[in-house]
């Protein structure tokens, strides 16, 4: 049994085999993620595990360059967008619409889900995948 880092067995799989430029979106409970796409579906109920908090993790073991995100979210719900913020710290975070982070996620290849509890409106974020070298 792994005894430490990321213990839900796809979102490790996902996570570990990322490369340069991939994307993995952390979602609410309520995003349309494409049928085609591999993703780890953590949801117990409405709220668990919150986004924040699987962020976090995330970012225990994943190296990011950048981020985006809907830019509603600065209106709709501006307390999460600060906790993003603090866990991503400086790395750079893009605002686009709501739609075209939506086109984005669905059209482009190498993108990756993890769809969570979360039921706070446009808290979905796209984190680009970077190098430790």
């Amino acid at each position: 049994m792994k005894k430490s880092g990321i213990l839900h067995a796809d979102l490790a799989a996902i996570v570990a085999g990322m490369g340069h430029g991939d994307k993995l979106v952390i979602c609410d409970c309520g995003y349309p993620i494409p049928h085609d796409r591999p993703v780890a579906d953590c949801v117990l109920t409405i709220g668990t595990p919150g986004l924040v908090e699987t962020l976090k993790v995330v970012l225990g073991e994943l190296h990011i360059e950048g981020a985006m995100m809907a830019k509603e979210v600065e209106q709709k719900s501006p307390a999460i967008l600060k906790e993003i913020q603090a866990a991503i710290g400086t790395t750079p975070l893009k605002k686009i619409s709501h739609e075209k982070f939506k086109e984005i996620c669905r059209s482009e290849p190498n993108v990756n889900f993890v769809r969570t509890g979360e039921a706070t409106p446009f808290s979905n974020i796209a984190l680009i995948a970077g190098v430790v070298f």
